[in-house]
């Protein structure tokens, strides 16, 4: 499902049905016999219009043949745009419709980031919705940090925002997500220069292993797709209800400490909930956040639409808040502002 983001954060304008994930990508390819023009001035105009050869120039009027995908408006072979080869050698765009983005190195959205959110300038906001195109996977408790970003105002203008909210990051080293993201960044014109997946419970029950099979399998999509920035995260704290967790405390921890190393984009979720604004830490805090609901029992928490935990998923408004403020706190870093 594709979102703009826009003026005040509240409304969502949907410009596509959710895509169907499984299955082959089709993108421009038809069977011959299909409609269109592959450029043949000898052709009747009454005879059916045969599809686009290798080489030919195609568009979203001329498809391109069986086994071939458009690819910079000309017909390829769809390995090519699988392995984000458009035939240029020199050229890191390896959608064919991405904009190029560069790396800016380690970024960090925590619970610190949140206090900033009033200091970031408008130019960066502008500079963010107009410079990147994001895919972002995730369930029921990713959607905390999209409910955040609508409760905010960040002036004009739009943040192009696909979702999947039907798969997250999966337990134990699952990598379905892998290639669902990979089928997007193959699609044939795609034009997606920000990846971003998170997790739903499966940081918690993990081991050092799986952990590893991520952070791998994350910095592998980096190599395959230089033109694409790619954010990493922690997993949320522990249900509420449950003991504490050591092993969910080591493995959010494995995580930074590779980000950190490996100068990576991280957005540390469960740092921001286990923090209130004045800072005080909360070691043993869940993901309804507790402190959240005795901070806003004692001063002004914005809410906007978002009125209980039907709104904010699992937690309270304020803690989706938060995490909307960091989202954007990093989105204007990545965009350029040294804060």
């Amino acid at each position: 499902m594709l979102h703009s983001i826009g003026t005040n954060g509240v409304r969502m304008v949907m410009m596509i049905t959710l895509l169907a994930w499984l299955g082959a990508m089709g993108g421009c390819n038809v069977g011959a016999g299909g409609t269109g023009d592959n450029g043949d001035a000898n052709q009747d105009d009454n005879e059916p219009t045969v599809c686009g050869d290798v080489g030919d120039g195609c568009d979203a009027d001329a498809p391109c043949c069986a086994g071939l995908a458009c690819i910079e408006w000309t017909c390829a072979p769809v390995d090519s745009a699988q392995d984000g080869d458009d035939g240029d050698d020199d050229d890191d765009d390896d959608g064919g419709g991405r904009a190029p983005v560069e790396h800016p190195g380690e970024v960090v959205a925590d619970h610190t980031s949140t206090a900033e959110f009033d200091s970031i300038p408008a130019t960066s906001f502008d500079a963010a919705k107009s410079g990147y195109q994001i895919f972002y996977g995730h369930t029921s408790h990713g959607s905390q940090i999209v409910t955040g970003m609508n409760m905010l105002d960040t002036g004009p203008g739009t943040l192009s925002l696909e979702e999947n909210g039907d798969v997250d990051l999966g337990h134990n080293g699952d990598l379905g997500w892998v290639d669902i993201t990979r089928d997007v960044l193959d699609r044939p014109g795609d034009d997606t220069n920000m990846v971003m997946w998170s997790w739903c419970g499966g940081v918690s029950d993990n081991t050092e292993e799986g952990i590893n099979t991520y952070l791998d399998a994350m910095n592998q999509l980096e190599i395959d797709y230089p033109g694409v920035l790619f954010v990493y995260m922690t997993g949320h704290l522990r249900e509420e209800g449950t003991e504490p967790e050591e092993n969910l405390r080591f493995r959010n921890n494995q995580i930074r400490d590779y980000c950190a190393a490996n100068d990576k984009i991280l957005f540390d979720f469960a740092d921001i909930e286990s923090y209130d604004p004045d800072g005080n830490y909360y070691p043993n805090e869940t993901d309804w956040c507790n402190w959240c609901e005795d901070w806003c029992a004692s001063h002004s928490c914005p809410t906007g639409d978002c009125v209980d935990d039907t709104d904010c998923a699992h937690s309270m408004c304020f803690n989706c808040y938060r995490k909307g403020q960091a989202f954007w706190w990093m989105m204007a870093r990545i965009a350029g502002w040294e804060g």
